[in-house]
């Protein structure tokens, strides 16, 4: 069962803007430090951001000052705002999140199935 859906990818244009979000199942009951990473064509995916359940947040060094992370801890929803796209931003996207999940045990990991960014030039 997928936990955690992302959605908001797309075609956009260098220098134009998108917005994904991240919304977890209602069979996570809790969810603590959050983040996105992608992996770009012929590449390993890799981290983008993160941000923790008391916001504090972290970004690699490609995406500084042009992407934004933000969590809504009632509707338990991630969101990155990206903007200033350029073609190296070209990737599928996946949210994680560390979860509780109804049932569970342990803390684990998930991830979602991706959402495809796609910045032409």
């Amino acid at each position: 069962q997928v936990q955690l859906v992302e959605s908001g990818g797309g075609l956009v244009q260098a220098g134009e803007s998108l917005r994904l979000s991240c919304t977890p199942s209602s069979n996570i009951l809790v969810i603590t430090d959050m983040g996105w990473h992608r992996q770009r064509p012929g590449k390993q995916r890799e981290l983008v951001a993160t941000i923790a359940i008391n916001g504090s947040t972290n970004y690699a060094d490609s995406v500084k000052g042009r992407f934004t992370i933000t969590r809504d801890n009632v509707k338990r929803t991630m969101n990155l705002q990206m903007n200033s796209l350029n073609t190296e931003d070209t990737a599928v996207y996946y949210c994680k999140g560390r979860a509780l999940i109804r049932g569970g045990t342990r803390w684990l990991d998930y991830w979602g199935q991706g959402t495809q960014v796609t910045v032409s030039s």
